[in-house]
């Protein structure tokens, strides 16, 4: 298998992960890691035994593959639109960027220059998500009427941005869409701010047709970390918690334990993406479908500054 030289733009939590995982894969040659914090370059890049970078342009100078974009939401564009001008094929970490104009930008500039690009919306490459997703296609829940998720948890200092719906609420908006299979007709939120500048809490609903509904609570609020989802079908109810990887089926007769085999998100991530490189297959979630989980974002923003339930209507880009 041809090896793909790979970089990653942004030195923090994330790229440090991204910069482990890449590692780690046999057919990946990390050329290096960049970031304006040289110190935090060269400590990440010392770690995997790569190269540090300051200036991330001279990281795309250096004839590269791919690029793990893991910078803050409000820098996505200004990156991804000059690692498009290079014609480097890149992974944004989730949202695909702060604005539906930003956004629609970063997917023109990878159209023009036929790049792969996939948004880091990595529920969706949880195995028990994947499991689930394999029980509601195979018809084994029956229909599915209603997905509610619980997303809750301590601040990290780290999200000064953007609030929690840009921040954590964009993860379920792309995994219920994910297990219906379909995108969302409109949205309804309720949110506030108790600490951050932006938002900090929020219940949405967002509604899916025909008449199916995902549910979603989120904060910063609560001490201790909840990865939740549940999906009510018309033959049972999945209980799914991300954290532990874990799936059950409950019936009238009582429950089952799915067996879901454990890996890391990530890892399924990042080669799911370099793969598509290697096969020239269309990456999911595509810049496209990054675009529609912000817009459903926005639009619960929008949703809970006027009381008022928005439509999600088409995206023009």
């Amino acid at each position: 298998m041809k090896s793909l030289r790979v970089g990653v733009i942004g030195a923090g939590m994330m790229g440090r992960h991204h910069a482990r995982v890449y590692s780690e894969i046999p057919f990946a040659d990390l050329v290096g890691v960049a970031d304006s914090n040289g110190e935090k370059a060269r400590e990440v890049a010392a770690e995997f035994k790569t190269r540090a970078f300051t200036d991330f342009g001279d990281l795309l100078e250096e004839d590269l593959d791919a690029v793990s974009i893991a910078v803050p939401t409000s820098m996505h564009k200004d990156v991804a639109l000059r690692v498009a001008d290079y014609g480097v094929n890149m992974l944004i970490e989730k949202p695909i960027a702060d604005s539906i104009e930003n956004a629609r930008r970063i997917v023109k500039a990878a159209r023009i220059n036929d790049l792969k690009v996939m948004i880091g919306h990595i529920e969706r490459f949880n195995p028990a998500v994947l499991k689930l997703k394999e029980l509601i296609k195979n018809g084994e829940l029956g229909s599915i009427l209603a997905i509610s998720c619980k997303r809750v948890g301590p601040y990290s200092p780290r999200i000064r941005d953007v609030g929690i719906i840009i921040d954590l609420a964009v993860h379920e908006i792309d995994t219920i869409s994910f297990l219906y299979g379909m995108r969302a007709d409109n949205v309804y939120a309720v949110a506030g701010n108790s600490f951050h500048k932006w938002e900090d809490y929020a219940s949405i609903v967002v509604k899916f047709s025909p008449d199916r509904v995902g549910l979603i609570d989120t904060n910063w609020l609560t001490p201790t970390k909840v990865r939740t989802l549940n999906a009510v079908g018309t033959g049972c109810v999945a209980n799914l918690n991300y954290l532990e990887q874990s799936l059950e089926i409950v019936r009238e007769d009582g429950k089952v334990a799915v067996n879901v085999r454990k890996r890391e998100p990530l890892r399924n991530e990042l080669e799911t993406f370099l793969n598509c490189i290697l096969t020239d297959t269309e990456p999911e979630p595509s810049a496209e479908d990054g675009l529609y989980v912000l817009s459903v974002a926005i639009s619960a923003i929008k949703s809970y500054k006027s009381g008022l339930p928005v439509e999600i209507g088409g995206i023009i880009v």
